[in-house]
């Protein structure tokens, strides 16, 4: 407190007498009556002034006085510690900030003991997943040079918006922190714009992603099944659809951990598998070699038109490749922050971890990939069916085996991370009706509600991996385009600067590729059709 008292007024020299001394009227503000006291740290004898603007007197005389601060005059934060570590600012301002005290309750911020290493487990294992794998896809429509030359500055730009997020993720002038992605837009562009920019975007990449993850992840556990039990054996196989339970059931118990920073060690896994099978894979592919007859020419339609919209698919594919900013805030909430430490350091250096090894396993994917199987490499599936497309004999049984556990693995870590913003947004319903936490047992069923209502999902809509252009174009703003348009509302850069400039650029850009990239992914869709099989998992 004596930091803004030395704000607001310079201290006097010596105390004033008792005598001088009165009483403020009651309509004083409390600014004015804070004035009136002497800084704290004079030194003196405990003689205190009473109320009435008499003096009490001490053993020395009255000579010496000081003032006893009236407990009146000490404002209190409304704000709770956990919810505004970064609150001096706002102290010495004089503002108290109105943050939700539920967040306590709530599983994304219920916890702020992260650190670096956290969130370079949380961005690795949401950063990296099977998506990597149909890069190479891409190339058959772009090139080599093309290919290379989109999915480089597209990781550049990712990873430039990203330091954005990051960056916006708490306020030094306000105190307030951002830890969910839509509170961020809200606070930019308004609720009700809002709601209709990225809601929409911010629920596909949370609950679309989880349900892709169990077609993934069970399609995946009956392949590692037949490998483990081998061409000889009597057992009989699950249908795809009992395989689908299966991962469900043990995502499900997964799921009932109770907040983002207590599946760290579920994420730190599923970073080491991701990071196993895509490298297992592209290690593979060059062992073997490339293929005979492969070609390198990029595949051209008919008629131009049709040409521009399979290459606008491509590009689809590569930004649905670098997915996961919707996550980047909710990771950053989880860890404390204060003046003098801010939380964006950390996680920018959990950032930078992630992200080194995200371009180790991605590039290797897209390129050796190409070079191994060029325009035969299988458009479902990517790298990974061709894996078993073309060396399912000339390979190991274990390191097929292998590589279906880690992608397994890999998938039920990513649903847990994926999942978490719905738990958040269930639960905030709630507690904001019922303004106390939820019970466990509610907890545990509201989570069970969605990981079986994601299954439902998978077996009427097993086919939703068909289309990774075409959602790669819907979720695009969230990752390119959004967080430049913020920046520019909530730091207001200089107008006609490098950083104005470049951030209207990009930002117009991007929404200009997402309508174009959403146009032709779903013109690809029904050009070339789709094998649409509702309640038929194969």
């Amino acid at each position: 407190m004596s930091e803004v008292i030395e704000e607001i007024t310079p201290a006097p020299i010596t105390p004033r007498p008792a005598a001088t001394i009165e009483d403020p009227p009651e309509s004083m503000s409390r600014a004015a009556s804070v004035a009136r006291v002497p800084p704290l740290q004079i030194p003196a004898p405990t003689t205190a002034v009473n109320g009435d603007g008499g003096g009490g007197g001490g053993g020395g005389g009255g000579d010496q006085i000081t003032l006893k601060t009236p407990k009146a005059l000490t404002p209190k934060s409304r704000t709770p510690r956990f919810m505004t570590p970064i609150g001096s600012p706002v102290r010495r301002a004089l503002k108290l900030t109105r943050l939700d005290p539920q967040d306590a309750w709530l599983p994304i911020t219920e916890s702020r003991n992260g650190n670096a290493y956290y969130a370079a487990f949380h961005t690795l294992c949401s950063g990296i997943g099977i998506q990597a794998l149909i890069l190479p896809v891409a190339f058959i429509t772009l090139g080599w040079t093309w290919g290379i030359i989109c999915m480089t500055l597209a990781f550049i730009w990712q990873l430039y918006t990203l330091y954005l997020l990051v960056q916006l993720h708490e306020s030094a002038e306000t105190g307030l922190r951002y830890c969910r992605y839509i509170q961020l837009c809200n606070a930019s562009f308004g609720e009700k714009l809002a709601q209709f920019l990225a809601l929409f975007p911010i629920l596909y990449l949370s609950g679309g992603t989880c349900v892709a993850l169990i077609v993934l992840g069970g399609s995946t556990a009956k392949m590692f099944f037949e490998i483990v039990c081998g061409h000889t054996c009597t057992v009989k196989s699950l249908t795809p659809a009992e395989w689908y339970l299966v991962f469900t059931v043990v995502a499900s118990i997964l799921s009932q951990l109770p907040n983002l920073n207590s599946i760290a060690g579920v994420s730190l896994v599923g970073a080491i598998s991701a990071i196993g099978y895509s490298t297992l894979i592209w290690v593979v592919s060059l062992d073997k070699g490339k293929l005979p007859d492969v070609s390198y020419d990029p595949v051209k339609a008919d008629k131009q038109y049709i040409h521009f919209f399979d290459v606008l698919n491509a590009l689809g594919m590569i930004a649905f490749a670098f997915r996961g900013h919707n996550l980047i805030l909710e990771i950053q909430a989880t860890m404390p922050s204060s003046e003098k430490h801010p939380s964006r350091v950390p996680m920018w250096r959990g950032v930078q971890i992630s992200y080194t090894l995200i371009a180790m396993c991605i590039f290797p994917l897209a390129i050796v990939g190409y070079w191994a199987y060029g325009q035969k490499i299988p458009a479902q599936g990517g790298m990974f069916s061709a894996l078993f497309t073309f060396h399912a004999l000339d390979t190991s049984q274990f390191i097929l085996g292998l590589a279906s556990l880690f992608v397994i693995v890999n998938a039920l870590s990513s649903f847990q991370i994926y999942g978490m913003p719905m738990f958040d947004e269930m639960e905030s319903q709630y507690t904001r009706r019922s303004k106390k936490p939820a019970p466990w047992w509610l907890r545990a069923i509201v989570r069970c509600m969605f990981t079986y209502g994601c299954y439902f999902m998978a077996v009427a809509i097993p086919f939703l991996g068909s289309v990774a252009g075409l959602l790669g174009g819907i979720s695009l703003p969230v990752t390119l385009a959004y967080p430049c348009f913020m920046w520019i509302k909530m730091k207001k850069p200089k107008k006609y600067g490098i950083s104005w400039g470049v951030n209207w650029v990009l930002g117009v850009v991007g929404m200009i590729l997402s309508v174009m990239l959403t146009a032709a992914g779903l013109y690809v869709v029904i050009d070339t059709g789709i094998k649409v099989s509702f309640f038929k998992p194969q």
